[in-house]
């Protein structure tokens, strides 16, 4: 919603107390419309100085391809965890992993959890009774390092 701007008129009167000129009410109305348009400007700075900082980010997705091998545990124990490691540490742990699965063999599929989130990596388990489950792996977000400036 765009600010409703107030036009002030001051309150003007002539030597005798006439009203030449009827002033602008200082009442609630008035008031609570500055109050809403400094909170907006607050807020789009706030929104402003945000989107500076991440602009100082690089955000290049990662690939990666790996597979899942059970490891002696027979379904439905399988719970052995691989490790991924990020190519680049991360700010903080707050980035999206999306698995996709290319190919699996030896038993069903089951599920594949992402677990033990790292700046630096996570673990992907599956517990299907599947020996082996090869999946292609997309890292967005979570911020990296500083983009270089030249």
């Amino acid at each position: 919603m765009a600010y409703d701007r107030s036009y002030w008129k001051d309150h003007v009167t002539d030597q005798s107390g006439e009203v030449i000129q009827q002033g602008t009410l200082l009442d609630q109305q008035h008031f609570n419309n500055m109050e809403l348009g400094i909170s907006d400007m607050t807020l789009a700075g706030a929104i402003m100085q945000f989107k500076a900082v991440q602009d100082g980010y690089n955000y290049a997705d990662e690939l990666h391809t790996a597979t899942l091998a059970q490891t002696g545990s027979k379904w439905p124990f399988n719970n052995t965890p691989t490790t991924i490691a990020l190519a680049q540490l991360h700010e903080s742990t707050n980035y999206g992993v999306e698995v996709t699965v290319l190919a699996y063999s030896g038993g069903r599929l089951g599920n594949i959890w992402v677990t033990d989130r790292a700046r630096n990596g996570f673990k992907l388990v599956h517990d299907g009774s599947a020996t082996t489950v090869k999946v292609q792996i997309r890292v967005t977000g979570g911020m990296t390092d500083p983009a270089p400036t030249e």
